[in-house]
This record gives C-alpha cells, sequence and structure tokens, in this order.
C-alpha cells in the first residue's frame, strides 16, 4: 500500500497530464522511482487514471491509409485553430503550428478575431524559429497541412504560403487523421494549460501560452522517438547533418 501511495504521489507531481503509462513509466525510472511497467498500469487503472479506449469497429476502405509523419524535420507542418476562454474578453481562438517529424510546437497564438490574418501568426513564428527570417522561397519544399477552413483556403493565406515556398496540403474531407498530429497537440495543451490555467484577457493568454510552448518543447516526451523531447530531437537531426557535411 505504502508502495501504491507513493507512485500515485510520483506521478501527481508530474509536469504533463494526460501522458500514457509507458511514458510515465520512463519518467519515474528517469528519477530512479522503479515500479515496473505492468504494476504501475494496475495501479493507474484501479485509480481511474487511464484514458478509456475506444472500442474497436470493423473498418471499411478509407481515403487515409498511409502515415502522416515523415522521416526527418521540416517536411509536413501542420496548423490548426481550437479554442480558448479569458474572463474579460470571452472566447478566444487558439491557432498553432507543429512539425510533424520533432513534434515541436513552432508557432502558437491566440486571437479575439478568426480571421485569415490571424491563422497566418503561427506560420510567421515557425519560419521565423526554422529559418531565422522572412524571405520568399525560404521554406521551399515543405508540405503545409490545413484543414478546409475558409482561413486556410483563403487566398491571403495561400498566397502567403507559396510566398514562402511551401506547397499547400489539404487533408481529405471528413477525414480529421490527416492533421492529426496537431490534433494530439491540441488534447495536451487542452489538458495542460487551456482547461488548467485561468486567462484574464487574449494578452495574458498569448503569454501563457509561450511559455508552455516552451515546456512542451523541452519537456514533452514522444514515444516514437524513444522518449525523447521535440528538442532533443530537433538537435540530434541537425548534429547528424553537421557530421553528413563535415
Amino acid at each position: 500500500m505504502k508502495k501504491v501511495q507513493e507512485t500515485l504521489k510520483e506521478v501527481e507531481n508530474m509536469g504533463f497530464h494526460g501522458e500514457g503509462y509507458k511514458k510515465i513509466d520512463f519518467r519515474l525510472k528517469r528519477k530512479d522511482f522503479i515500479v515496473g511497467k505492468e504494476r504501475l498500469r494496475r495501479i493507474l487503472a484501479e485509480e481511474g487514471l487511464l484514458c478509456p479506449q475506444r472500442e474497436s469497429k470493423p473498418r471499411g476502405p478509407q481515403v487515409h491509409d498511409g502515415t502522416i509523419i515523415p522521416i526527418f524535420p521540416n517536411k509536413i507542418w501542420g496548423t490548426d485553430m481550437t479554442k480558448g476562454h479569458t474572463i474579460e474578453e470571452g472566447k478566444a481562438h487558439v491557432w498553432a503550428l507543429i512539425d510533424h517529424f520533432t513534434g515541436e510546437c513552432l508557432g502558437i497564438h491566440a486571437s479575439k478575431s478568426a480571421n485569415r490574418f490571424e491563422a497566418m501568426e503561427p506560420m510567421k513564428q515557425a519560419i521565423l524559429e526554422v529559418f531565422g527570417k522572412y524571405e520568399k522561397d525560404v521554406a521551399n519544399g515543405i508540405l503545409m497541412r490545413h484543414d478546409h477552413g475558409s482561413q486556410y483556403t483563403s487566398k491571403d493565406f495561400q498566397k502567403e504560403v507559396k510566398f514562402f515556398g511551401m506547397t499547400s496540403s489539404p487533408s481529405f474531407v471528413r477525414t480529421p487523421e490527416g492533421n492529426g498530429v496537431i490534433e494530439r497537440f491540441f488534447r495536451t495543451l487542452k489538458e495542460n494549460c487551456l482547461w488548467k490555467e485561468t486567462f484574464k484577457d487574449i494578452e495574458q493568454m498569448n503569454a501563457k501560452l509561450q511559455r508552455f510552448r516552451k515546456n512542451y518543447n523541452n519537456e514533452w516526451i514522444l514515444e516514437r522517438h524513444r522518449y525523447k523531447t521535440p528538442t532533443q530531437v530537433r538537435q540530434i537531426w541537425n548534429q547528424k547533418q553537421e557530421n553528413v557535411a563535415a
């Protein structure tokens, strides 16, 4: 019983909510707190801390049967919008952009309006973050994954995508998994920031979102990258490229 209580206390003190038992097991081992993966899963299940599983259903032909995870950074960027709330200004729109390979949040922005120019802000942040400058064709070859929202299909947004050298890559209609990387990010964002924090206004929300972005990139771990953070994945890739060039 003591071990169970100690385990639950360690889990409660972790920085992120919504992680699976495998990630929690990794974080515990990194702190030299050994439980055992299967025992950990049993403890979490008994305490109701595991996510409910969907029942499997027969699946027919799909328009999306491949992977949306490329094999290197700056191949596919995904962008989308979700919603939040502020005390003084009411509903807020939250925009973000994710690199599909590294899992980095390269841009995040909150606004009162939901127009096409607000939708461009995370893309501009990402361009500056990765390339350090705004310049024609600076992001040549990147696929910009987005849904069919009017902001993303607008002439202004598409013109901006083309200016930076990117190619528009809309997800299939009624197939949200095509933009699933950022949808998964939004789940983490809601559980650890939007639903957890209180925001006075849009300005304060933007400040907290930028702090979350930094923390997420440096602390969130990715199972597909052997429990490395998005920042570590980018650093390792950059080092490999430098070694090849040398």
